[in-house]
């Protein structure tokens, strides 16, 4: 099984990885389909189903999608010029994306939120269609949103669209199982297998430079959020927090008044910065969704700033390791809020923080596998109820919390020797019956939890 890092931490733009860069990506997909296609297309239109069209708006879905049929796409996103555009469509009711003719699409009329049962194949589903001269429909493709940026056809998500594509890798594990197993006979880590199937497929100056800037991106996430403040957008009114908070951690720290327990402060800040700036629909990186970007970020910079000996030389070292985490749950389970709720989002996202600490800090293979099992095991059940549709209440601390607990586990595994009663395997199937045992009203909807107890004004 073969998931690249570059899968697992896609460069994006905020609010949601499954509501806001699936849609866009599906969107740039169905234009390419058009551009190979023999047909004369005059107008594009789609509708938007299940989670999409239920907290499709509090998530920029509709936004996301009219940018993608316009032609822009997450890991390039400029919010300037997506201004510009999204002001001359609603203007003028055309879309000229590259390498087609001007299409007409009015926003308004063109693209719809259906409100009744998903689509059989995913919670996050959406039909996209292009039209001739006379408004009729000769081209249509149904796309689903799986969670981290992922899309899928209808057709692969029926044929079980292969994650292992291309050459044989030197490393092929699909379980934690076998990934403890093939360490012991190997003698390598988990991040120096994963580096050399990442090599085998993209060489090392792409693996390299391609880690240095997922980093470079999570980093700025952090300063730009810490440096921000003021009113998030959406109506909810939820005031920035990470800039004050952090300036008080400061302040604190040159009158020596510091309490042991102010670590989490400083965790909790990196995380909220960088959850806010994807609230404000900023650029940030899927670790592995959007919803829970902020976990694992906040660990690193914990890590390097807090941490005597930590050093920036091994930060692909944590990112390998984390990715080779995530990969198992994404293949075994799912890291979509929508499919299986936020133990899928925030509890991986945890998971790979505390596997990619506990390798930096030297500990052994089943140190690391311990740390994920330990930091997945407890979001078991946690449900995905956004508030008024938003990534923000619960999601910016939730992201805070998701940290200090994967700090926490990386520390109980360090404290052991790797053996422990329950295996990671376990609990990745567990969160998978949970999440297909979770009410619908729980996995992203908005139908429930605080969604529906915390008013959205």
């Amino acid at each position: 099984m073969f998931l690249s890092v570059f899968d697992m931490f896609k460069v994006g733009v905020g609010p949601s990885s499954s509501h806001t860069m699936g849609p866009m990506v599906a969107a740039a997909q169905f234009l390419d389909l058009m551009r190979t296609s023999p047909f004369e297309f005059h107008g594009v239109k789609g509708s938007l189903h299940g989670s999409l069209a239920f907290t499709g708006i509090g998530h920029a879905t509709d936004r996301a999608t009219i940018l993608g049929l316009a032609g822009f796409l997450p890991d390039s996103y400029d919010h300037e010029k997506a201004e510009t555009a999204l002001e001359a469509i609603h203007e003028t009711h055309v879309v000229s994306p590259q390498g087609l003719p001007a299409l007409n699409f009015n926003p308004k009329e063109d693209l719809l939120f259906d409100f009744g049962p998903a689509l059989p194949g995913h919670a996050n589903g959406m039909i996209l269609m292009a039209t001739d001269a006379q408004g009729d429909v000769i081209l249509r493709e149904t796309y689903y949103s799986i969670g981290g940026g992922f899309v899928v056809t209808d057709a692969e998500l029926s044929a079980g669209k292969a994650t292992d594509e291309g050459e044989p890798i030197p490393y092929p594990f699909k379980s934690a199982a076998e990934m403890l197993d093939m360490a012991e006979r190997s003698g390598k880590s988990i991040a120096e297998m994963k580096r050399a199937n990442e090599i085998e497929r993209g060489g090392v100056e792409n693996l390299t430079n391609g880690c240095t800037r997922i980093w470079e991106v999570m980093n700025n996430c952090i300063d730009r959020g810490l440096a921000t403040d003021g009113i998030l957008p959406g109506g909810l009114n939820v005031r920035r927090r990470a800039k004050s908070i952090h300036e008080a951690l400061l302040a604190e720290r040159g009158m020596n008044i510091n309490a042991p327990h102010t670590i989490n402060d400083w965790m909790s800040a990196y995380a909220m910065a960088v959850n806010e700036e994807n609230a404000a629909g900023g650029q940030v990186v899927t670790a592995p969704t959007n919803g829970a970007a902020g976990v694992l970020p906040a660990v690193i910079r914990y890590w390097l700033d807090h941490v005597p000996g930590a050093s920036s030389s091994k930060i692909e070292e944590f990112l390998l390791t984390a990715a080779a985490i995530g990969g198992l749950v994404k293949f075994n389970a799912s890291i979509s809020g929508a499919e299986a709720g936020c133990q899928a989002e925030v509890g991986s996202a945890a998971a790979m923080a505390a596997a990619g600490l506990c390798a930096v800090m030297g500990g052994t293979v089943e140190q690391v596998e311990n740390a994920a099992e330990i930091a997945l095991e407890h979001h078991l059940g946690m449900t995905c109820d956004p508030v008024k549709g938003l990534v923000q209440v619960p999601c910016i601390e939730r992201n805070g919390l998701g940290a200090i607990k994967a700090v926490s586990a990386a520390s109980l595994s360090l404290r052991g020797d790797g053996k422990h009663l329950v295996p990671l395997d376990v609990v990745i199937e567990t969160m998978r019956q949970t999440g297909h045992d979770m009410h619908e009203k729980y996995k992203e909807t908005s139908l429930g939890g605080l969604a529906v107890n915390v008013p959205n004004c």
